[in-house]
């Protein structure tokens, strides 16, 4: 036997399981995609919120990813927290190496808890480093509104966000819907763009607090379905379609006093 896929996670450990790096590896699992993982920094954090960052050397990220390039069939990348401006660009660089494929990025700057993630210097790097090597961009509303400058109040809002983060150079850009608009307070849309045609996925809102993890989840499962040779389309769809699942199954559960997990298993 050839084996499963092989994905990889560039991102952040979540002492509390149920994010970063922990999130993508249950997400690879449950789509029978082998992880493998690089992590740029160590986070204290349970569900209430980050009591603490440790972040990895740039070089040290880099050493890791290639020591998993070198060696396994990575079909897909998927990159979560990268902390600083510094490993954005180490990143990048492996990307405009063509080192990783169907990259998948999940620009994360703030936690479901309100805790910054990303250093500021590190969102130009985005833009010009990372974001032109990449298949599939996943920034939620607040993410998209930092990487624009500018508030989005509606869905036409997010429309026109997408597009415009589009040309940044990704193939595809997906603004998530975790975050309603003023116009849409019900469901959880989220607008992608692919340069000719905008597209939605929709599903009704869950009112749970168990959302901790719900955007890398989305990435990771996206990277999961294109290492198992989906197209886009076909893969985000696969990703609303988990993320809606694990959030319902988990909907009952009292894990932590803060932002509870998602059911992986689901």
């Amino acid at each position: 036997m050839r084996g499963p896929p092989v994905a990889l996670t560039v991102a952040g450990s979540d002492s509390g399981g149920g994010a970063g790096v922990q999130a993508d590896l249950k997400t690879f699992a449950a789509f029978g995609v082998f992880g493998t993982s690089v992590l740029t920094a160590l986070t204290a954090q349970n569900t209430t919120g980050v009591s603490g960052v440790h972040v990895v050397p740039p070089s040290f990220v880099v050493q890791q990813a290639e020591a998993v390039l070198e060696d396994l069939p990575v079909g897909a990348v998927k990159t979560g927290m990268l902390a600083t401006a510094d490993i954005v660009a180490a990143v990048a660089g492996l990307a405009e190496g063509g080192r990783l494929p169907n990259l998948v990025v999940d620009p994360v700057m703030v936690s479901s808890t309100g805790d910054r993630l990303l250093d500021a210097g590190a969102v130009g790097r985005y833009l010009t480093g990372l974001f032109p090597h990449s298949r599939v961009i996943t920034p939620n509303l607040r993410e998209a509104q930092v990487l624009l400058g500018r508030e989005l109040w509606t869905l036409d809002d997010v429309r026109a966000a997408a597009e415009d983060l589009f040309d940044t150079g990704p193939e595809v850009v997906v603004v998530k819907g975790g975050h309603p608009t003023a116009d849409c307070p019900d469901e959880a849309v989220d607008v992608w763009f692919d340069g000719s045609e905008l597209h939605e996925l929709r599903a009704p809102r869950l009112l749970t607090t168990n959302d901790h993890g719900t955007g890398c989840t989305f990435a990771s499962a996206v990277a999961a379905r294109l290492a198992h040779g989906d197209d886009v389309p076909g893969a985000l769809a696969a990703a609303k379609a988990y993320v809606a699942r694990a959030m319902a199954a988990s909907s009952g559960w009292r894990l932590g006093r803060g932002h509870g997990p998602l059911d992986h298993s689901c």
